[in-house]
């Protein structure tokens, strides 16, 4: 089960208000405390609480305009680390390397491609089906961080969107400055690469001293939290092709048996935490875009179609196109 740092809903009550819900209910009716800033939320309330207050307010766009309210203020201490870098990439590195002190549900990655950067965001607790509410939300306080750290010279590219494209599309770019591409592979804010060597203000040496050695310490990773990390990894790497206990290994620098040793001692194994990981992006990919299966094979590093197919149908007693139909008429 993923976690939320309570800090992720700062703001939240005012921010209700303004959208004619009242928050002590909505909080109650997903099982939250009426102060939840100090609390560690479960990464399911904090989903179910975006999408609830959506529906209550009649308003699709809550997730993203609760993002931009929000800004960088639920970021805390990494985004004071972020703001003594030296260049806008070496504090987007710094975002990527400790996001998940914020949230073990989402993975934050920067990419280059043919002179582009992007800024990809997944959530990767595969027990929330739908999360187009909470990662529009992402995706706003994205926006609001990059603001800040070019100031005048962010001029984004493109947004792209995994979920399919809702009727009030047009809304986003009076919004976010861009209409998005719904339907994409992936979830991310695509900017020109000379962007990254954008110099930062100075700062303070041993301040940025004391920034990064306080998220170093609320970032090691305990044995317990293995499976849960290695999950993650799983996920970065499998739409690159098909992944091994040994390429695991090789990136943590210990070796098959020691990874597959750690395991074990958590009540858990490389092939059955790979499985799982494929599972919860299947369903995440069935469920929230229209890739088709051949695609979604790609990214879940199959070789082939057929061999998808017999793996999904092990996993959940039918086939995915089976799958795919049934989910479309459950409600969101």
């Amino acid at each position: 089960m993923s976690t939320v740092r309570g800090t992720a809903l700062l703001g939240f009550k005012a921010f209700c208000a303004s959208q004619g819900i009242d928050p002590a209910s909505a909080l109650a009716a997903v099982e939250l405390p009426e102060d939840p800033l100090d609390a560690r939320l479960s990464g399911a309330q904090f989903n179910a609480l975006i999408d609830l207050c959506a529906q209550r307010s009649h308003n699709p766009l809550f997730g993203v305009q609760f993002g931009l309210r929000q800004g960088t203020q639920s970021l805390g201490t990494l985004l004071y680390a972020m703001r003594s870098s030296a260049t806008v990439g070496e504090a987007l590195n710094l975002l990527t390397r400790y996001f998940h002190i914020l949230s073990d549900g989402a993975l934050v990655q920067l990419e280059r491609q043919a002179g582009n950067a992007l800024l990809l965001y997944d959530v990767t607790d595969g027990t929330l089906i739908s999360v187009r509410q909470t990662v529009e939300l992402a995706m706003g306080i994205v926006s609001c961080l990059l603001r800040e750290l070019l100031g005048h010279a962010w001029q984004p590219k493109a947004l792209l969107l995994r979920h399919s494209a809702p009727a009030n599309r047009l809304a986003y770019r009076a919004l976010l400055g861009v209409a998005p591409r719904f339907d994409s592979p992936v979830n991310a804010w695509v900017f020109d690469e000379s962007l990254l060597t954008t110099p930062l203000g100075t700062t303070d040496v041993r301040y940025r001293q004391l920034a990064r050695q306080h998220i170093d310490e609320l970032a090691r990773v305990t044995l317990e939290e293995l499976p849960s990390y290695l999950q993650k990894r799983l996920r970065n790497e499998l739409a690159h092709g098909p992944v091994t206990l040994r390429d695991m290994a090789e990136y943590m620098m210990i070796s098959p048996r020691t990874l597959q040793r750690y395991l074990q001692a958590q009540g858990s194994g490389f092939q059955e935490l790979l499985d799982q990981t494929r599972r919860a992006m299947a369903a995440r990919y069935l469920c929230d875009s229209s890739l088709s299966l051949t695609q979604v094979a790609g990214l879940l590093g199959y070789a082939d179609l057929s061999a998808f197919s017999r793996a999904f149908t092990r996993w959940n007693g039918v086939s995915p196109q089976q799958w795919k139909q049934r989910t479309q008429h459950l409600p969101r």
